[in-house]
């Protein structure tokens, strides 16, 4: 019997607590050694704990699933014919947490068999926690049922509902906000870009805050910490690392929370559920900001081909 999407949901949401776990207990020194490298990104150490784990955690809990995760060099079908497409980032925010310096996040999203982005029916994102933190949060959420929010008590075992909203505001005056340039390739023409926006824009207090996470930086725009966040890299760097579809996933969950996710034209966003296609995206905590800011961004992309 096929699955609903709450049922989908909730094991997304086992998915995340599981891998939680093993990230937990492999830590330590030798998290930030390089493993391999696939067609999608670098893996380290830590990254391949989650990753090396993964199709066992389907094969015991979660039959008919194609399984497109990043440290996959294909898709894995598993159980027989698949009826869903579970794509799933196991760390996303490697760099940062590998460090200790920021929490990263397990992704994970459901949609049917040969469906695309746009066919997403659940996602969850889970909290990797640095060593010092005492509570995890997970959000999760099902199309058109609105946003699950939980943090858990890490030493108790019990989780509580939270309370989180995007930000109302219709303006980025003395708030988070920008656009990624995380890595070298691209920064400066990302960051020119960055200062005619906000000019244009006339904005005055915008503070920069980059989490090197598309979860994380989805999370900030869910929890009301950023107002817009934009990641253009494919267009200023074809072969430069890129944001994929997995990064992306857990959009969904910013659309039921409130918030608007678009392409940098403001259109919807859609690509396929692969481990390669690079996604530009632009996020913002409410329908305002989208469309105060959504046709002057288009604007200067535009401008990057010319």
């Amino acid at each position: 019997m096929r699955r609903s999407p709450e049922e989908v949901r909730a094991q997304l949401c086992a998915l995340g607590r599981y891998i939680r776990g093993l990230v937990g207990e492999a830590r330590g020194p030798d998290m930030a050694a390089v493993a391999r490298t696939t067609a999608a990104d670098t893996i380290y150490a830590v990254d391949a704990v989650a990753d090396d784990a993964l199709l066992g955690w389907f094969e015991d809990h979660w039959h008919g699933v194609r399984v497109v995760s990043e440290g996959l060099d294909d898709a894995v079908e598993v159980g027989g014919t698949p009826e869903w497409t579970v794509i799933v980032d196991t760390i996303d925010g490697t760099r940062g947490l590998m460090y200790d310096k920021r929490p990263a996040w397990c992704l994970a999203a459901a949609a049917p068999a040969e469906g695309t982005l746009a066919d997403l029916v659940a996602a969850a994102m889970t909290e990797l926690p640095t060593v010092k933190q005492g509570w995890a949060d997970q959000l999760s959420g099902s199309r058109g049922d609105g946003l699950t929010a939980e943090r858990e008590d890490l030493q108790r075992g019990v989780r509580e509902p939270l309370d989180v909203r995007p930000s109302a505001a219709t303006d980025l005056e003395h708030s988070f906000s920008g656009v990624a340039k995380f890595f070298l390739p691209g920064k400066p023409a990302l960051a020119s870009l960055e200062a005619e926006l906000f000019r244009r824009l006339g904005c005055r207090h915008v503070f920069d805050d980059e989490y090197l996470s598309t979860g994380g930086q989805i999370h900030e725009l869910i929890t009301g910490r950023d107002r817009f966040v934009a990641d253009l890299r494919p267009l200023v760097e074809p072969d430069a690392l890129a944001c994929h579809p997995y990064d992306v996933c857990t959009a969904l969950l910013l659309e039921e929370s409130g918030g608007v996710v678009t392409d940098p034209w403001g259109r919807p966003l859609d690509v396929p559920l692969d481990i390669v296609t690079p996604v530009a995206w632009a996020g913002y905590a409410n329908r305002e900001l989208a469309e105060w800011i959504g046709p002057v961004l288009a604007e200067l992309v535009d401008g990057l081909s010319r």
